[in-house]
């Protein structure tokens, strides 16, 4: 769930080191303790902005924090107004597995207010497992048939049979490509746990977030263990907990069901063009025409599942609706080309080369997912779940309900998920597009349920992953930002049309 992809594509690298600015009267001197300078060659960013990179030392494992050691890479966006100076404003941009290096540069260029940029160090960093940050590696290559964080599309239980034979051999396998011991400790509470850390080495009392997507689970969490150090915290595009366990996968089935309308509308309006269908309606019955025609006869190496995770993906914004209608086009009209590159473009998902250059994300992701919660181990719980959300949704249910490697993990959790807690202060904006595919609005109402009255809820009527920065909703943006400018919650909740 990586919101990098959303931001497009990256200029040349600044190598540039800036001198540490004076801080307010009063304030905790920022980075105080560490080294600031240029950041790796592969952190590239837009021409004019100028990152700086240091790096934090973390326990690898918190229950012996005197043991082994890891560092974490932080990148930093200084604030253009040291005067003014609010303090530290951290980043996640999802996944897990979600490289966030570069991630102050993007959202700096994709139109982060400049009030916030003024105010605020804005921190990236690698988090542990991913990047620079002792990576891991499962050794997916080429040759695997596996498509990542979602599972399959299962057509029936046999299926769900067969995706159990190689979800179980990819857990096998990450606990073979575990050399250095470091996978078991990558989950979500540790990473909260270095984010502290972080704070401290940058010298602040107090940090604020913004995490989307899974970031938003990472941003609870803070939020929920270190109530008193966190600041102004915004989770957008929210999983629904600190945590992704079976159920927040299978709201992928909910998410689709919700979103699809959206994108078939637009279609359809658009069908002197692509042909697809003159109503919504005439565009789900089209889908389903499609899937099920390459459930039968895959074109090119493109088969049904591979068409659903195209299509799926097309959901996460409306820039990509246009590319998914010419695909639905050349798969209807029997262009063994284009179907190719569909499939390609979908694999291009998951690990698709050797060495694959998605090995470690997807590897994080499984590592953080399958350690933070116990998982059913049992294929027949799945092969209900799937028969389940294929009736309850037919879009892309039996997806989210297929078995995936957690049911197979061979390191149990080493304690149990972060409680959300509703003691603390009233810091937590919670922002949530009404129509999202991979989280859909349940998870933000879910979150802030959880959070009680320390969460202000903004739901925005519109479609996509993504919304401060990300999306186009003024509202939105207007309230988040005024959020972090004054660290005052609407005094109610929030819906923005």
């Amino acid at each position: 769930m990586s919101r990098r992809k959303r931001i497009g594509a990256l200029a040349v690298l600044l190598g540039l080191t800036v001198p540490l600015f004076a801080a307010p009267a009063g304030a905790a001197e920022p980075g105080k303790t560490l080294t600031w300078g240029a950041c790796p060659e592969d952190v590239v960013v837009p021409a004019g902005i100028v990152l700086q990179c240091a790096t934090v030392p973390v326990p690898l494992d918190y229950r012996t924090p005197e043991g082994a050691r890891i560092d974490v890479v932080i990148s930093r966006l200084a604030g253009t107004k040291p005067a003014a100076r609010r303090g530290v404003l951290m980043l996640n941009p999802g996944g897990p597995g979600g490289s966030g290096l570069s991630f102050p540069a993007d959202l700096a260029s994709h139109g982060m207010p400049a009030s916030v940029l003024d105010r605020y160090d804005v921190i990236g960093m690698d988090t542990r497992g991913i990047g620079h940050c002792a990576p891991v590696s499962c050794g997916f290559t080429a040759e695997q048939e596996y498509l990542g964080n979602i599972p399959p599309y299962a057509v029936d239980e046999a299926a769900v049979v067969e995706q159990a034979k190689i979800a179980e051999g990819v857990a096998t396998q990450c606990a073979a490509n575990d050399k250095d011991g470091r996978l078991r400790h990558i989950t979500t509470a540790n990473m909260a746990r270095d984010l502290d850390r972080i704070r401290v080495a940058l010298g602040e009392e107090k940090t604020s977030f913004l995490g989307y997507s899974y970031g938003s689970a990472l941003g609870a969490a803070y939020a929920s263990m270190f109530p008193e150090k966190s600041d102004r915290i915004v989770l957008d595009s929210n999983v629904g907990d600190t945590h992704l366990d079976r159920e927040g996968l299978r709201r992928f089935g909910l998410g689709a069901e919700e979103t699809f309308p959206d994108f078939a509308k637009w279609v359809a309006a658009r069908h002197e063009s692509y042909g697809l269908g003159r109503t919504a309606a005439e565009m789900r019955r089209t889908y389903f025409a499609l899937a099920e025609k390459l459930d039968k006869t895959p074109v090119n190496g493109l088969d049904g599942r591979l068409f659903r995770l195209a299509t799926f993906a097309g959901l996460y914004g409306k820039t990509r609706y246009g590319q998914t209608a010419q695909w639905w086009q050349s798969v209807r009209d029997g262009d063994k080309a284009t179907a190719g590159r569909v499939a390609a473009e979908a694999k291009r998902l998951s690990p698709a080369a050797a060495p694959s250059p998605t090995d470690n994300p997807w590897s994080v992701f499984l590592a953080v997912t399958c350690n933070d919660v116990a998982w059913p181990s049992n294929v027949r719980t799945y092969q209900r779940g799937v028969a389940e959300d294929r009736e309850r949704y037919p879009l892309y249910g039996a997806a989210g309900a297929n078995i995936t490697p957690c049911a197979f993990w061979p390191y149990a959790p080493a304690e149990p998920p972060v409680a959300v807690t509703d003691k603390g202060p009233e810091n937590v904006l919670v922002v949530q597009n009404r129509r999202d595919p991979a989280t859909p609005l349940r998870g933000g109402q879910l979150i802030d349920e959880k959070f009680g009255a320390r969460s202000r809820l903004v739901t925005v009527d519109a479609s996509g992953h993504g919304v401060y920065v990300l999306g186009d909703n003024a509202c939105a943006l207007n309230t988040t930002t005024n959020f972090l400018m004054s660290g005052k919650l609407p005094r109610r909740d929030v819906y923005c049309s």
